[in-house]
């Protein structure tokens, strides 16, 4: 049991990683430069980057930073509960 919460852990742990990807390139596309170096170690600073973009561009937010946010948590949650299934 504690295998397959692991797995998807793994899986909403790259499911955010192509989720920054893509927000890398949409704040690319308006002009905002991003260092892909940076964004590894900072990735809340770009979040919030393109988060404050896409409310003054269309008055929401971008449905990627929900994404984003979302796998993460997913990824956490599941990662806890796998490894505390496989230390009993």
């Amino acid at each position: 049991m504690s295998t397959a919460f692991l797995v998807v852990a793994i899986l909403s742990a790259l499911w955010g990683v192509v989720d920054a990807i893509l927000i890398a390139v949409a704040l690319d596309r308006r002009g905002v430069r991003v260092n892909m170096i940076l964004f590894r170690f900072f990735p809340f600073r770009y979040l919030s980057e393109y988060k404050r973009v896409t409310v003054k561009e269309t008055g929401k937010v971008g449905s990627l930073y929900y994404s984003y946010v979302a796998a993460m948590n997913v990824a956490l949650v599941c990662a806890v509960i796998g490894l505390v299934l496989r230390a009993r």
